[in-house]
């Protein structure tokens, strides 16, 4: 037993004097704090670029960078960096400090314009795809003034885009800004039908972070924990999550401690942190904010996964990202809710007041369906990673098919548009369920169930899309799908306009569209249990993408409507698609290779030691009892040593030539040129090699002493103390 020696106690977290209102934002410069340090003309000027899009100038800039400056000196600030979000599921940022030369030999404090508008970080020393070599080592970082500034510590934060000397996006920032302006005009225009007046759509992101936290102690004892963030080896525990006693059960002190010192900072980042709960797996937690518009949310949700590391640390924790860091209980996903509104109103609101809001509601909803239809298979590639690769398809998270779920009364509608001329949309609100308990009072039933086995579900005013992994970057999820919904948005306004220009009404004309509509995207909607086998036959036939090799679904991105669909929304070019691709394979094969590496290490210098080292034990004890028992007693109570003795010699064996198969193969996959086929190499060939030594390990770690088995076992970490 090793846990004892870690037992922590709870952290005492100062309480703000103020409601979290009144310290929300106070390390961002957000409109308030630029209403207070510009001036009316640039306050304006900076608010038209910010909500409108407008050009910014570099004399408007210089004025921002004076009043930031000024603002954040008075809260002690002496560096500014370019923070923004590389190829690695990171962020990145290189500090400059506010001190110029004065010409008199001293210093002062400056930051200019051209300073808080760009920088030049090294593009070569980030994945690029072959799109930067080590001698073109220049790229630029360029401030994204929709996204505010805030201040960590002694540093002004500033997000950025980030891209090479030639254009191409390196990051995850570029090509999302311009999907949002690809939904944002695609959907105002459609939203026009029913309402003029509108002048822009937002794209909505609600993320829902899950983690685990395990004691450090226990973790620095783990060097798969340590270098993988995953367990690659570990028997069961006898009790894990079978009595479905952790979700939503009370929150562990320690735990309590360390979310609300969470909550303090993020909230002053200006995270509008909102929930907070135990989930399914014993010390696996979820934290969700109030929904934001979607470039803000994913700098918060990349924010918050460094604060969720950073005070862990402090209340003697290690925060656990990867989405299965162990085997046999829930792993972690990041579930991403998207909606779509205009500066009118809510586009996906379910119920409206008269016909008018419920056909627009119906329209956006039966588009939304056809492009995830027809990119069904890109939508997996966005969130499929080696390590989501372990969470999909386990009865805990959606399959590796993509699908929709609509619920009842949605269902209904559009089978209803579908098969007769009766144009009505009834939409019904929330009913009342009564309880025969006189003191409860009547509950407001939603119009939808809920379906945890579907990837992409809607539930009442939005879509869930869950299966996005926990570690990821929410920005590839949103890539694929705001493209895909403003590219089938804008086949649906084309051919409405055909059938107006025709001389047809335009109610006819939007729901003779909707109809065929409603017909050719009906594969992708599944109401029923995804995690069947038949589900899986019956995608097939439907034409869905089923394939469940990570390598081979990450193809997605170069298939022809992929590229054609991102080249015709100025998202992503081919040639930054196939570096993309690029750095998804090799990415992928170095998180397995490292995994290789690791478990051949434990295995030989680990775990074979230990369990020789009893296996002499229990030799050394047979020995001892034939000289002191009488042959046929000594016969009896050897026997059990005796079977265990020869199990170990068996399980060793396998283990040895497990492992020295494992070292054959990653030879033999790391002479392949081609990322792609090394990739898929290491997926045909390694993994499965892995999974089949672990076994022999996991029982052997059932059977060893206790006390000889030296790294910390399940029951020891995934029950705080």
């Amino acid at each position: 037993m090793v846990g004892e020696a870690f037992k922590k106690q709870p952290v005492d977290v100062p309480t703000p004097s103020e409601r979290p209102s009144e310290f929300f934002g106070k390390y961002v410069f957000n409109k308030q704090k630029m209403s207070k340090y510009l001036s009316k003309e640039v306050y304006e000027k900076i608010l038209d670029v910010i909500d409108n899009g407008a050009p910014l100038d570099r004399d408007t800039a210089d004025h921002v960078a004076e009043g930031m400056k000024t603002w954040a000196m008075e809260l002690g600030v002496t560096h500014c960096t370019h923070w923004f979000q590389p190829l690695t599921d990171t962020t990145a940022e290189k500090h400059d400090g506010f001190v110029e030369h004065d010409g008199k030999g001293g210093m002062i404090e400056k930051f200019e314009g051209k300073s808080l508008v760009q920088q030049e970080p090294d593009a070569s020393s980030f994945p690029s795809g072959g799109i930067r070599s080590t001698f073109e080592a220049r790229g630029y970082s360029a401030w994204d003034p929709t996204s505010p500034v805030f201040v960590i510590g002694d540093t002004l934060m500033i997000p950025t885009v980030f891209i090479s000397y030639t254009g191409e996006a390196l990051d995850y920032k570029t090509p999302l800004l311009k999907s949002l302006r690809a939904i944002n005009e695609a959907a105002t225009e459609v939203v026009r039908y029913f309402n003029p007046e509108v002048n822009k759509v937002i794209s909505n992101l609600g993320w829902e972070q899950e983690y685990f936290l395990v004691d450090e102690g226990l973790y620095s004892a783990r060097p798969d924990l340590l270098l993988t963030g995953r367990t690659l080896m570990g028997h069961s525990s006898a009790k894990d999550q079978q009595m479905d006693d952790h979700y939503f059960g009370a929150i562990p002190e320690r735990v309590a401690a360390f979310m609300k010192d969470l909550e303090i900072q993020a909230l002053e980042l200006g995270i509008p942190c909102k929930t907070r709960h135990n989930e399914v797996a014993p010390n696996q937690f979820e934290l969700a904010p109030i929904y934001e518009e979607t470039n803000l949310a994913i700098d918060h949700n990349m924010l918050i996964m460094s604060l969720m590391k950073k005070v862990a640390r402090k209340h003697g924790f290690r925060c656990l990202l990867h989405e299965k860091p162990f085997d046999g209980v829930n792993g972690s996903g990041k579930h991403n809710n998207w909606s779509l509104a205009t500066d009118t109103g809510i586009l996906l609101h379910g119920p409206g007041k008269d016909a008018i809001s419920n056909l627009r509601f119906v329209t956006f909803v039966v588009e939304t369906l056809m492009g995830v239809y027809k990119h069904n298979g890109l939508l997996k590639a966005s969130i499929m990673s080696a390590t989501n690769a372990h969470r999909l398809g386990g009865n805990e998270a959606p399959p590796a098919i993509v699908s929709s779920f609509l619920g009842k009364q949605l269902t209904e509608i559009l089978d209803h548009l579908e098969n007769t001329t009766d144009t009505t949309i009834s939409i019904s609100g929330k009913a009342g369920l009564k309880l025969d308990i006189p003191s409860i009072p009547e509950l407001l039933i939603d119009n939808t169930d809920r379906n945890r086995t579907s990837p992409f579900a809607f539930t009442g005013n939005r879509f869930e899309f869950r299966a996005v992994g926990s570690e990821a970057n929410c920005a590839s999820a949103m890539i694929a799908l705001n493209s895909a919904v403003a590219e089938a948005l804008i086949s649906f306004k084309k051919r409405v306009d055909e059938r107006i220009e025709g001389g047809m009404d335009k109610h006819a004309a939007i729901i003779a569209i909707l109809r065929e509509d409603i017909k050719t995207c009906k594969p992708i909607r599944f109401d029923g249990n995804g995690y069947s086998d038949e589900w899986v036959e019956e995608a097939s036939r439907r034409g869905l993408d089923v394939e469940k090799s990570c390598p081979l679904i990450f193809d997605r991105y170069l298939d022809e409507a992929s590229i054609q669909m991102f080249e015709s929304l100025n998202v992503m070019s081919r040639k930054e698609l196939e570096a993309r691709n690029e750095i998804k394979w090799e990415t992928y094969t170095k998180k397995v290779q490292i995994e290789a590496r690791i478990f051949g290490d434990l295995s030989i210098n680990h775990i074979i030691p230990q369990v020789v080292a009893y296996q002499t034990k229990l030799a050394e004890n047979v020995v001892s009892l034939k000289g002191i028992l009488p042959k046929k007693e000594f016969k009896t109570v050897a026997a059990s040593n005796l079977a265990l003795i020869s199990e170990i010699s068996v399980r060793v064996k396998n283990i040895e030539e497990g492992c020295q198969a494992l070292t054959d193969a990653r030879k033999v996959a790391n002479k392949i040129e081609s990322e792609r086929e090394k990739a898929i190499a290491y997926h045909d060939t390694v993994e499965p090699l892995m999974e089949q030594i672990r076994y022999h390990i996991d029982k052997l770690e059932a059977k060893v002493d206790d006390e000889v088995w030296t790294l910390p076992k399940y029951r020891e970490m995934l029950f705080i103390r």
